[in-house]
């Protein structure tokens, strides 16, 4: 299948590793140029080298830093001469008792999870607009739906971005943008490998008697940027293994 994304030019927030890298290498293979972002520039970079030998003929261009900075969201949108496709990704904020969490504790979450996302979404979509194409795709949780006790300030970060979606898409849907959210469950990524608490949480409830692929997730993402996704707006798709019974 064509997905239309050659020479489609991409964002991809959090790519250096998990499902951010995914994402980025299944809209490569897809032909789209991609500008990835990540912490550590030494991992970036060697995300970069194997999407360019995935996909040589398409632009790779790593913009490594924390997203949550302006700087860096500035560089992401200025490293790419327009912005077709955004990818909103970041890391979750640290698992715990909400009884230890103060005020700076809730601004991290919500900078990172919800804030960040918003203001590139702010700097990209009325471009996307303008040119009567645009697709961005929010990376949260299936904890917007299934919360989980331990990760309270992703919970409520992830859900207000959610919220915030949902009142937006009304006004950019007749420009030919979609804007839609990505809810993963358990995934094979080093996030879930290394936190114990979230993993017990999620792999004794897991029907599908395993957890995810990235790649799986990589290609949903494509998929939702591509040619026949215009149609799809405003959704949250549930990615995790039957764990979330509600939409039976």
């Amino acid at each position: 299948m064509d997905l239309g994304l050659k020479g489609r030019n991409a964002i991809i927030c959090a790519a250096s590793q998990g499902l951010g890298r995914a994402c980025a290498m299944a809209l490569a293979r897809e032909g789209a140029n991609v500008v990835i972002n990540g912490r550590s520039q030494e991992t970036l970079l060697a995300t970069a080298a194997d999407i360019r030998r995935e996909a040589p003929d398409v632009t790779v261009t790593p913009v490594a830093g924390d997203v949550t900075e302006p700087a860096v969201r500035a560089a992401l949108v200025a490293a790419s001469p327009q912005v077709d496709i955004l990818v909103n990704n970041n890391g979750g904020p640290p698992p715990g008792d909400f009884r230890d969490w103060d005020r700076d504790a809730w601004i991290r979450a919500l900078d990172a999870n919800l804030l960040t996302a918003v203001e590139l979404i702010r700097m990209t979509v009325d471009g996307m607009g303008e040119r009567g194409f645009g697709r961005i795709v929010n990376i949260t949780s299936s904890a917007v739906r299934v919360p989980i006790p331990v990760i309270g300030l992703s919970n409520a970060a992830r859900s207000a971005l959610t919220g915030f979606v949902l009142g937006l898409v009304p006004t950019v849907s007749g420009k030919g943008v979609t804007i839609n959210n990505l809810l993963p469950g358990p995934f094979d990524t080093n996030r879930l490998r290394q936190s114990k608490a979230i993993t017990q949480h999620l792999t004794k409830n897991n029907v599908a008697g395993r957890v995810g692929d990235p790649e799986e997730m990589g290609a949903m993402c494509a998929f939702l940027c591509g040619r026949y996704a215009g149609y799809i707006n405003g959704q949250n798709i549930q990615m995790d293994g039957g764990l979330y019974p509600g939409n039976f």
